[in-house]
């Protein structure tokens, strides 16, 4: 959602605005064919007020974009290569995070690694290629979704990784039907809502993070001591230099150029493992149901579903971002085939030992620094992302990872996704509203599972659930305020009318 302010905040040269809510009488001129208005991001309040904008082309259709170019085979390549180079650090750690958590053998987080990377191409390719009424056809590349992580940690704790499957493609089935419908309900995430929902996804994560940076054993005698947190904020320091002195590319693989580094220097001071390495076979298909068949159970199914809700959001800002780089119309069947794409592509994770995917923010900035908004370059990185999701070396490679490198980069990961709910919480509006008490109440439960892990104890344990969850009771109190505070009631002679 962080790219989604630029849909706001102005548009190119080339593209005509005009706000439906206006007559054809006001100063805006009438277009001179009828447009095709795409769904509206809503205000701060859920109505569609002043940000209510429709784009259209001037004239010009869809063609002349970039989007539909198709550049030679060795172009191709190397665009397709720096796009996984973007998302491949954020990608990878999902498995990494979900493994860890549920304490998985170093085995079948190498598998769970190869899966992501082969879903997450297939998911590429689905979205960017398209098939039938599934695909978005933009240079949209799909990655495990973060906001799906800490339901699935709690899912799997207490049910196990079947569950977690099952309810992966339950969710994933939902968003297939529910994308049509959402256009409808995405006045009900305005971004008081969503800011506070992604800001509390990054809050929820950052003990993760803290957890590693301590060596990834709290029972360990050298838990926290200097050798791992030495090595955590040595991560850190070399993310933050590569940030502030690098540029272009290497600027935005920060946090994976981080990795590497960090590894090498555990390597070097002996805190660095890869002995599952030269026991893992080059190349090896992706087997689906690893884990056994899916198990469905109704509480997780819903908990996983309601993360969705914030997905599709997700999915519609960069939708429109890229619309709005490239010049291209967003048309409201375009976002449901995105939708569609987005569920079909969960489904596949949960019978491939994957996750929820959607679209990359990183990515969707990149075509804007590149200035190649191909679809097929970008194709072409799920092309890539298949072939590394063949070769379990690799993944045996990224799993070997030491925790106290993993917790520097995570570190910064989370907390930028902290902050990128912060920002969306920047564009609310305040002052003679009661946004400030939504986003007060909405934080404050939605850090209560984090401050007192043990305050829902005593509760039943399909509500355990739920209350554990500080997602969902943000989402959950974040819509509510905002229905009982913002919405505006519908005057005597209009009910009458």
């Amino acid at each position: 959602m962080r790219l989604s302010r630029n849909f706001r905040s102005g548009t190119p040269a080339d593209l005509r605005y005009h706000d439906p809510t206006v007559t054809q009488s006001a100063a805006v001129p009438s277009p001179p064919h009828d447009p095709c208005p795409s769904p509206a991001l809503p205000d701060e309040n859920g109505a569609p007020g002043e940000h209510a904008a429709v784009y259209e082309m001037n004239g010009t259709g869809s063609r002349g974009d970039g989007i539909d170019d198709l550049e030679d085979l060795p172009r191709l390549f190397f665009f397709g290569l720096q796009h996984v180079l973007v998302m491949y650090a954020g990608t990878v750690a999902v498995p990494l995070i979900l493994g860890a958590a549920l304490h998985l053998t170093p085995v079948q987080v190498i598998a769970l690694i190869s899966a992501d990377l082969f879903t997450s191409g297939l998911a590429t390719l689905l979205q960017t290629v398209g098939w039938w009424k599934f695909g978005a056809r933009l240079p949209l590349i799909q990655g495990c979704s973060f906001i799906c992580v800490p339901p699935m940690i709690l899912i799997g704790n207490r049910y196990g990784l079947p569950t977690v499957y099952g309810s992966i493609i339950c969710c994933g089935l939902f968003l297939v039907l529910a994308g049509p419908l959402f256009s409808r309900m995405l006045r009900f995430f305005p971004p008081v809502v969503i800011g506070c929902v992604i800001t509390v996804i990054g809050l929820t994560l950052l003990p993760i993070a803290g957890n590693w940076l301590g060596g990834g054993d709290p029972t360990a005698p050298e838990f926290g001591g200097l050798r791992p947190l030495g090595l955590g904020f040595a991560t850190v320091a070399i993310v933050l230099l590569i940030q502030r002195f690098a540029r272009g590319i290497f600027a935005n693989l920060s946090v994976l150029l981080g990795l590497i580094a960090g590894t090498l220097l555990a390597w070097l001071t002996g805190q660095a493992s890869f002995t599952q390495v030269g026991v893992t076979p080059w190349f090896a298909f992706a087997h689906p149901l690893l884990f056994g068949r899916p198990h469905f159970a109704l509480l997780p199914s819903l908990i996983l579903c309601f993360a969705m809700l914030v997905v599709m959001t997700e999915t519609t800002g960069n939708c429109l971002a890229i619309g709005e780089i490239a010049g291209r119309h967003i048309a409201p069947a375009t976002l449901t085939a995105a939708f569609r794409a987005d569920g079909l592509s969960t489904i596949l994770g949960g019978l491939f030992n994957s996750f929820p995917y959607n679209a990359y923010s990183q990515n969707t900035g990149l075509l804007s620094l590149s200035r190649v908004k191909s679809r097929y370059a970008v194709a072409a990185a799920g092309a890539i992302l298949v072939t590394l999701g063949l070769l379990p070396k690799v993944a045996a490679v990224i799993a070997g990872i030491p925790r106290p490198v993993l917790g520097g980069a995570s570190l910064v990961m989370f907390g930028m996704t902290a902050a990128a709910g912060i920002e969306e919480l920047a564009r609310v509006r305040y002052r003679g509203s009661s946004n400030g008490l939504i986003v007060a109440l909405s934080l404050g439960m939605g850090v209560l599972p984090i401050a007192a892990p043990q305050l829902f104890a005593r509760a039943p344990a399909a509500a355990q659930l739920f209350l554990n969850s500080g997602i969902f009771l943000a989402a959950f109190t974040a819509v509510l305020l905002n229905v009982v505070f913002n919405s505006k009631p519908v005057p005597p002679e209009q009910k009458t009318a």
